[in-house]
């Protein structure tokens, strides 16, 4: 088992990386924190959710009610624009993901085109 280890990281060490494998971690890390930041949006919708409800809960301050309705409506803004910027941003990553792992593989010689010259 031992042997099998060390075989494997020795193959693990001698691999040849990509030219780019800075620019593909650089896009896992920006994929990662993006998901962060969507939890993020999430986290705080959820906190304006309950603060809203408490607001309207409580009997004794009917006059800020009102603060109570706007902290939903912005609960609710605040959830719509963190899934839309999730969703644009995970879009240019998905074509920045294409773009680096098509430069990764090697382009194949073509002996056709150079049998037919």
């Amino acid at each position: 088992m031992k042997r099998e280890a060390q075989k494997l990281f020795k193959y693990l060490r001698t691999k040849p990386v990509p030219v780019n494998t800075r620019e593909i971690l650089a896009l896992e890390r920006t994929k990662l924190a993006n998901e962060r930041t969507l939890l993020a949006y999430i986290k705080a919708s959820l906190y304006l959710l309950l603060g809203g409800l408490a607001l309207l809960g409580l009997e004794d301050f009917q006059s800020i009610r009102w603060l109570g309705y706007v902290a939903l409506v912005v609960c609710i803004v605040f959830l719509g624009v963190g899934i839309m910027r999730y969703i644009v941003l995970n879009r240019r990553l998905y074509k920045w993901h294409r773009v680096l792992f098509t430069d990764t593989i090697p382009e194949e010689n073509n002996t056709d085109d150079t049998a037919s010259k």
